[in-house]
């Protein structure tokens, strides 16, 4: 087992899904938290300047919007599942469905199916609004090495 995964192991057993991110500077820079609500995980994209992608509207770029996505099935799969390995995502469709606003940003993941080897993944983001999201994705990820 990875360093990261013992990382991973001790934040389920203290529950404390925020131990997650410590070790990895990328979440920071993003702005990405996690946050338990309602027996949800949630993955949370504090807004900032260097998020921005369009300045004249403003809106968030689609980039971020992917990051912050792939980041909460990645987690949700961590959180859920028993691994060893940090899931590799395969593959990502993103359905950008309306401009994010330069406020925080929402992520829900849900895991569809799991397999042996394989996860799919459903993600929904929000802003204001959670029956409004701004844009969703769909991933498979390899979940056990080969």
């Amino acid at each position: 087992m990875s360093d990261y995964m013992k990382i991973v192991a001790e934040a389920r057993a203290s529950d404390d899904c925020g131990r997650m991110l410590d070790a990895i500077p990328y979440m920071s820079f993003m702005g990405i938290t996690l946050r338990r609500s309602a027996g949800e995980l949630l993955t949370v994209m504090r807004f900032s300047d260097h998020l921005i992608g369009n300045p004249t509207l403003p809106a968030l770029h689609g980039g971020t919007l992917g990051a912050l996505m792939e980041s909460a099935a990645v987690f949700e799969l961590m959180w859920r599942v028993d691994m060893t390995t940090v899931p590799k995502v395969i593959n990502i469709t993103v359905d950008y469905l309306r401009s994010g606003q330069p406020v925080d940003t929402y992520a829900k993941a849900k895991l569809s199916r799991q397999g042996r080897r394989v996860a799919n993944v459903s993600v929904q983001a929000w802003q204001d609004d959670r029956e409004r999201p701004i844009a969703s994705a769909n991933l498979h990820c390899l979940i056990s090495p080969s």
